[in-house]
């Protein structure tokens, strides 16, 4: 008996990921689709799901690597912009997060505290007072300007402090009698348990990063320092639309944030749910 109610509940729950997962995958077969049609086509009949073969054809993606402007430019200057945002942010917060977890000092509590006041707080309520500052530094039209106000990521923060609880104490300890440095304890025997962390957090941030578009929208000026969000979005304007290159360079735009998901697929789950040493 125990082992047919097991059998109905796996196949239930199978069937409802089979659901959830055609569900998700509906707008990307959707935008493949639309890579195939030409604009015009696109403005008429809008995205659909069914690959006509009589019109499909491979204008769209010869335009994207033979005209396309500056789209791989702003593709460069989003995967660099990425790449650094991600490595410095898990970086710094981590080391924020370890001086939380294994130290007690004054106003530590009070601290973390704020860390948590800064997640409830609205990126939109930031960024007058961020974009005042960032004149005032000069660093306007800068990519130091999109980097600096992320670096210490308070839900970065918050995910490492939890994460590092559950490791136990004795472990710093016996690095300290075996005679490692603070920092020597930090690189050889933290950062390999936190190895799941940084990957869960490395493909949150990263989605965050590759998808931003209001900050560099208010901070970037040159059209050759554009992110690829903002590229995408100089295609569309009063005077014409140039949407066979807007849907094919869409598409290219989530191969990133998949590949990195790949990669990391492995700790993300573990990452997401972790929150002690596993022997």
């Amino acid at each position: 008996m125990k082992s047919k109610k097991y059998f109905v509940s796996k196949l239930f729950i199978t069937l409802l990921f089979v659901l959830l997962s055609i569900v998700i995958l509906i707008p990307f077969w959707a935008i493949f689709v639309g890579t195939f049609q030409e604009g015009s086509m696109l403005i008429r009949n809008g995205l659909n799901l069914k690959l006509d073969f009589s019109t499909a054809n491979l204008d769209n993606y010869i335009t994207l690597f033979t005209d396309s402007g500056e789209y791989f430019n702003w593709f460069f200057n989003s995967m660099l912009l990425t790449v650094i945002q991600v490595v410095l942010t898990l970086f710094i917060s981590a080391f924020v997060a370890y001086g939380f977890a294994a130290y007690d000092f004054k106003f530590k509590n009070i601290l973390f505290i704020f860390v948590l006041l800064i997640m409830s707080v609205p990126f939109e309520m930031l960024m007058l007072p961020l974009y005042v500052q960032i004149n005032d530094m000069s660093l306007s039209d800068n990519y130091a300007a999109i980097l600096l106000p992320f670096l210490a990521h308070a839900s970065t923060i918050f995910f490492f402090r939890q994460y590092l609880t559950g490791v136990p104490k004795e472990l710093i300890e016996a690095g300290r009698i075996d005679g490692a440095s603070e920092f020597g304890i930090f690189f050889r025997l933290i950062m390999p348990i936190m190895k799941p962390s940084f990957a869960a957090m490395a493909i949150l941030n990263g989605m965050n990063s590759w998808n931003n578009f209001l900050w560099p929208l208010l901070v970037l000026r040159s059209s050759d320092k554009y992110t690829l969000p903002i590229g995408l979005n100089t295609l569309i304007t009063p005077y014409g639309n140039n949407y066979d290159l807007l849907i094919v360079g869409s598409f290219f735009s989530i191969i990133p944030i998949l590949v990195l998901f790949l990669c990391f697929q492995k700790y993300f789950i573990e990452g997401m749910t972790a929150g002690a040493v596993k022997g």
